[in-house]
């Protein structure tokens, strides 16, 4: 009986402020949506590290004028150092093929370059790519070699970008779930003082204040759970219809987002919006209204 009256309670406060619980629930939503995007983001940019860094390799480039002797005896050293994984060696003809068809679409350019103007070069991938600089170091002043380039120098420029988009997300959604937040506590406020003399009468019965409270914390919950299914609905329809729709060849850098992550952000959300909209509303209640 007490769970029937509890429940209805909390329909009736819902309905009763129609207006204040959609916005508490178009709020929740937003800053829930903003808070799994920004979710997605960090394991994508996990991910493409992790993807990315196991593929990279360091390119040794070698002097024009290298002796036959100095590039055999720097292949043989490469392949015996203890934190490399694998070496390639790039002769000027493929140097020059690579060439080709990364400027394909600059004919005259391609035309311009010759096989002999290219440097050879050894490309090599580490056990572990965070080595890179002992490696450097090892080989930076040996005779025949022309420059080291490591090609995840580049990509942690792109990364720190994505870093900062991510904590750019992030802040927002902190920012939004604020004030989300402080959108359920006015509302269970004005639901609490609207039903005033009613709980000053359950409290002159002897109601315990776990059962007066009980209704407005379910209100907030029950606001805070609807916007997670939101969020979670907009996130499911912006993987659709942008990462896999019409933003897929802006996006084919990145690596693809799996639905176990976006599944993942259920939870997440639905426990962030239900925990602190029930926080919140008990808050509210225990020292502000006093109930």
């Amino acid at each position: 009986m007490r769970v029937k009256y509890v429940l209805s309670e909390v329909l009736v406060g819902l309905w009763r402020n129609v207006t204040m619980t959609i916005a508490m629930i178009i709020t929740m939503a937003v800053s829930l949506t903003m808070l799994g995007a920004s979710g997605l983001m960090y394991l994508q940019v996990s991910s493409m590290k992790e993807y990315y860094f196991d593929k990279f390799e360091v390119a040794i480039f070698l002097d024009t004028e290298i002796a036959e002797a100095q590039r055999a005896d720097l292949d043989s050293q490469l392949k015996a150092d203890p934190l490399v994984a694998e070496v390639r060696y790039i002769s000027k003809d493929e140097a020059h093929q690579q060439f080709k068809e990364l400027f394909h679409d600059a004919p005259d350019l391609v035309g311009a370059v010759k096989p002999e103007q290219l440097p050879e070069s050894f490309r090599v991938k580490l056990k572990d790519p965070r080595q890179y600089q002992q490696i450097a170091d090892k080989f930076k002043d040996k005779d025949g070699i022309e420059e080291i380039i490591d090609q995840r120098k580049v990509l942690d420029k792109v990364f720190s970008i994505l870093g900062a988009v991510q904590n750019v997300a992030l802040a927002a959604a902190v920012v939004m779930a604020i004030a989300a937040l402080l959108l359920v506590g006015n509302t269970i406020q004005v639901a609490a003082y609207s039903k005033r003399r009613e709980v000053a009468v359950m409290k002159l019965v002897g109601a315990s204040n776990w059962f007066i409270q009980a209704p407005f914390v379910l209100e907030a919950v029950v606001a805070g759970l609807l916007g997670s299914i939101i969020g979670f609905v907009a996130l499911v329809l912006a993987k659709l219809f942008l990462l896999d729709g019409s933003l897929q060849d802006l996006t084919s850098l990145l690596t693809p987002v799996d639905w176990s992550s976006v599944l993942l952000m259920f939870p997440l959300m639905a426990g962030v919006g239900g925990l602190f909209s029930a926080i919140t509303a008990w808050v509210t209640l225990r020292f502000y209204l006093r109930v």
